[in-house]
């Protein structure tokens, strides 16, 4: 016969994978949401150097649109550069005007 097993508390469960640990140690410069989420892009592309941009591009953009640019370039075949196809995938779905980019926003012409 087995042995049934009694269930863990919720406690245990977090000591035992040192989650309590991983969040004390956590960069203390990120308070929101959305700063962590576009560190998690930057570290799933491997573009570490552009972490400021995904953070901006988590703010602004809805996360729908990042997470389907996101997949597609984690995906993508025989890539080194996934930050490239990302930027390539996010400009072709809002059809080469990124909410936000200086080529979105219209000029306004004096009149003289």
């Amino acid at each position: 016969m087995k042995k049934k097993t009694e269930p863990q508390s919720i406690k245990d469960i977090l000591l035992k994978h040192d989650f309590v640990a991983r969040l004390q140690q956590k960069n203390p410069y990120i308070s929101e949401e959305f700063q962590d989420y576009g560190l998690r892009l930057a570290h799933q592309l491997n573009d570490m150097e552009h972490k400021a941009l995904y953070i901006r591009l988590a703010k602004d953009l809805p996360r729908a649109k990042l997470e389907a640019a996101l997949s597609f370039a984690v995906d993508y075949p025989n890539t080194a550069k996934k930050g490239r196809v990302f930027m390539w995938k996010l400009y072709q779905m809002y059809d080469g005007k990124l909410p936000g980019s200086p080529r979105a926003k219209k000029t306004c012409k004096r009149e003289y």
